[in-house]
């Protein structure tokens, strides 16, 4: 097995289904059906849309700090059993409020998880803090001056949500404070759009890497700018799948786009909504094609110590 290395790894979309039926135990929450039935999406699942609503349960059970450090704790063990040396989770600090916890707590809750996790383990973490496209640039705004509040425990900033739906645009503010300060930066772009939604991602938000970025295909002069700049594109086979973002693994781009000299990465996008693992992911990939993609992984890192 190679060392390695997940960039694209939402922390609320990982949580283990054992984990979410126990905190929804402790705090009062009655589960309406088998709780894999509802954090994990089904084969059909068919688009963006309808894959992030089985990210509702996880979110309702992650609204304490001890929640929080649960999670990402227990998500690095995972990458540990993964075969994982680095791990970088991403999670958006103000979807954690409903209980009165304030965006700092929640950064410091999963900061802490995370060290905790690297104490046990041994896996190097890095933590992404997201910006999300259908709420305001001031909303934005905040995630990244949060970001930079605590430059100590944050490795980049990330604009995630349906760019099908939402363009990027308008949260530039947020991601020109964290260029201005080194904060490396990457884009959710050409997962539920087309090329267009990845040429925003690069020259109006500054993307040093791309999370999906399956639909780049069709577009020459787009690849000869990922090629050149280096410009990582964290795929997530399965969850590319289940989103509908391609019609099935046999159709997917990564293997030939690696082949073709991009920096393809391959992560798991979400643990426990896509029911899935690096090891699964890597399926079917040859020992040379992985330790290729592993290499690019470990370049495209955000965490550099």
């Amino acid at each position: 097995m190679n060392r390695r290395y997940e960039l694209h790894c939402h922390l609320d979309g990982s949580v283990r289904p054992s984990t979410i039926a126990d905190l929804a135990r402790r705090q009062g929450i009655t589960l309406e059906a088998p709780v894999e039935q509802l954090v994990t999406a089904p084969a059909g699942c068919g688009s963006l849309g309808r894959f992030i609503t089985y990210i509702e349960v996880p979110l309702q059970v992650l609204q304490t700090p001890d929640a929080l450090s649960r999670a990402a704790r227990e998500l690095v063990e995972d990458w540990s059993a993964d075969g994982v040396v680095y791990g970088e989770a991403r999670f958006a600090p103000q979807q954690h409020g409903r209980q009165g916890m304030t965006i700092d707590e929640a950064v410091e809750a999963v900061a802490e998880g995370l060290a905790a996790g690297e104490a046990a383990t041994g896996v190097r973490t890095g933590l992404l803090l997201c910006c999300l496209r259908h709420q305001t640039p001031e909303q934005s705004l905040a995630v990244a001056e949060t970001a930079l509040r605590h430059r100590d425990k944050v490795a980049g900033l990330d604009l995630a949500g349906d760019e099908l739906l939402y363009a990027a645009t308008p949260h530039r503010a947020a991601f020109d404070l964290a260029h201005a300060a080194g904060l490396p930066c990457t884009v959710h772009a050409g997962e539920a759009a087309g090329p267009e939604s990845m040429w925003e991602a690069i020259d109006v938000l500054g993307a040093r890497r791309i999370g999906h970025g399956v639909r780049c295909t069709g577009d020459s002069a787009l690849l000869e700018r990922l090629r050149r700049d280096r410009i990582a594109l964290d795929m997530c086979p399965i969850s590319n799948v289940l989103t509908g973002a391609v019609p099935g693994m046999s159709e997917h781009p990564a293997i030939p786009l690696l082949e073709d000299g991009l920096a393809v990465t391959i992560s798991t996008d979400t643990r426990t909504t896509a029911a899935t693992t690096l090891e699964r992911e890597f399926a079917g990939w040859t020992a040379e094609q992985e330790k290729r993609a592993q290499a690019n992984a470990a370049e495209a890192a955000f965490r550099r110590d």
